[in-house]
Parts: structure tokens; sequence; C-alpha cells
């Protein structure tokens, strides 16, 4: 078996000093830009890797990490919930302490609170799925300043001091689906866009790929919306009721957030469903039972497993001193129809 790479061998690599390395892997100041070149190519050509076991150990106390994620009807934030739950319980062997907040979806203020309340001698990162509100960046940014470690998930905060995004490319995703939905509508017609809120970084930038999208590509189609449905199924169904019943001749649905299993009712309701094409967000029950009926076409799935592993390491590597590069990468877009479920 190979010996693992230590820092001594990375030293001699690159053809510097422990201490160099050292500032290279914590990221700190006073490292010309080629010597930090020089060592990551070193690390890559070796496949060092920092053992952050040792480095717990070392820092004498063990991480604490918190998810602030929404409690609603919202199926995939309770998949989120249920994957940060497996993973707590790997976490402790890691010596990692999870906790985990379920704050009313959409409540600016209550998680602008809880952020407000985590004290960084208990608290070194907290995960949070939260709207883009005034309060809720005043608390990204006080938190951050205190010594919590602030990164986003799901839907970003960019303009707060936040650490980093743990998500998929939404911008991709919406024009993934203008995409789709261009191609399944060659001679044009009407799409109605339903969204959960706007206010959620996630979902406008959706909507903002998906326009940019038709109106590059698909010009002979008519956008109808987008429409509030706070992602609540009984909300989400009436709405769509309501879409079907203005235009009998609507041939498109996007719903960039959730309340999917209202939007399956509802077209079964009408009898329509099947007859007008579909594209939803998250393989969750409902889309699933969409997808084999028939009543959706596609449904663009981000995992929430990789999701929490991809978080909870960020967090682990940028506690411990890191420079968090890498992190950014983009969680993978998921494309799923009837005949590929897994």
């Amino acid at each position: 078996m190979r010996r693992r790479a230590t820092v001594h061998d990375v030293a001699r690599a690159a053809g510097v000093s422990l201490a160099t390395v050292d500032r290279v892997l914590n990221g700190r100041p006073g490292v010309r830009a080629a010597t930090v070149e020089k060592v990551e190519a070193a690390i890559a050509e070796i496949g060092f890797q920092r053992d952050l076991g040792a480095s717990l150990l070392a820092r004498a106390r063990d991480l604490n990490v918190t998810f602030i994620i929404p409690d609603s009807s919202n199926e995939f934030m309770a998949s989120l919930a249920e994957a940060v739950d497996h993973r707590a319980r790997q976490a402790l062997t890691d010596r990692m302490h999870i906790e985990t907040l379920r704050l009313r979806a959409l409540d600016a203020d209550a998680i602008a609170q809880s952020l407000d309340a985590l004290d960084p001698r208990h608290c070194d990162c907290a995960i949070i799925v939260a709207s883009e509100e005034p309060s809720v960046l005043a608390a990204v940014d006080s938190a951050t300043r205190r010594g919590v470690l602030v990164m986003t998930l799901v839907s970003d905060l960019p303009g707060s001091l936040r650490r980093h995004f743990i998500g998929i490319d939404n911008v991709a995703a919406g024009r993934t689906a203008a995409s789709l939905l261009g191609r399944f509508l060659p001679q044009g017609g009407k799409v109605a866009v339903i969204a959960g809120s706007l206010h959620l970084r996630d979902h406008s930038d959706r909507l903002e790929g998906f326009r940019a999208a038709l109106g590059a590509e698909f010009g002979s189609i008519e956008l109808i919306g987008p429409v509030e449905g706070h992602d609540e199924s009984r909300e989400t169904e009436a709405i769509v009721a309501d879409l079907l019943a203005q235009h009998p001749d609507l041939g498109g649905l996007y719903n960039l957030g959730a309340g999917n299993a209202g939007l399956v009712a509802a077209l079964e309701a009408s009898g329509r469903s099947g007859a007008i094409r579909v594209i939803a967000h998250e393989l969750t029950e409902p889309t699933r039972r969409g997808l084999n009926s028939g009543a959706i076409d596609v449904v663009l799935d981000q995992n929430p497993d990789g999701e929490i592993r991809a978080a909870l390491a960020a967090a682990r590597g940028l506690a411990l001193g890191g420079n968090g590069k890498g992190v950014n990468d983009p969680i993978e877009i998921g494309i799923f129809l009837r005949d590929n479920l897994r």
C-alpha cells in the first residue's frame, strides 16, 4: 500500500518551507501567488489530503454545525432534513455535532432571530435555507462578524457575507426547463409559470434563466405568470385549477418551486393530465407519482443527500482553517423522465 502523503512531502515537492505549506493550506496571507500555485500543484501531483480528524483533535473540541431548514408541506425540504438526520449519526464518529432547526417557511424574522441567537462558542457553522430579505441578510452578516461561518443551501444570498453556497446552478436549471418545453411545443403556444416565492434566490434565478432561454430560442411561446404558490400544495392546486380554467389552450406548465402534490391533483381533476407538457423540480413522492401517471413530463432534481454531504465537507474544511477551494462547484442537475426513474 502507498504511504500517505504528508506536509513534508508537499514542501519537498514544491521546494518551499513547511511554514509556507501551512499558510497555503490554511488560506493565510503572506504567500506570493506563484508560490501558492507551486504548492497546489504539488498537492495535486502527490495526492496529499489533510487529516481532518487529527486537525479536530488538535483544536481540542468537536465541531458544531447548525442547519436551519424550512418546516412546511414542501417535500424536498423534508428530504433535506431527513438527509441531515442520516448524516448526523455518521458525523458523530468524525467529532462533528449537528443540530437542525425547522422554522416556518418564508419566515424571514424567525430565521434572522435564530441566526442572531447563535453563539460562536457553541456553533462553528450555520447552514441555512433562507429567502433574500433584508433582515436575513443583516443577520447573516452579523453572525459572520461574530465568528460563525454561514453557508447557504439550495437558495443563495449573494449580497451577504456568507462564505459559500451549496446547490445547483439555478439559472441553468431554468434554461434547461425552457429548452425542454420549447422542444415539446415546436409550434409555440402558452406556457404558465408557478413560483414558490420570488424572494427566494433559487426561484428568481430559475425564472431568469427560463425567460432568457425562451426569449433567445423560442419566441413563439407566450409566457403566463409567474404566479406565487408559496410552495404549498393546496395553494398550488388552486392556482393550477384557475390557470387551466382561464386558458383552455394552455400548452405547458413550469413549476419552479414546490407544491407538486397540488399540481398533480389539479391536472388529474381537470381531465387534461398528459395533454399539457409539465416540468417540475425535485424527485419526491408527488413528482414520482406525476411522472408515472403522465401528469409530469420531466423532473429537474438536486440530490438532497449529496447536498448535505457536500455542505458538511465544506463546513469541516472551512472551520479547520481551509480556504474552501472547490466548494463553489454546483451540485449536478438530474433530469428524470418516467423512463429513467431510479
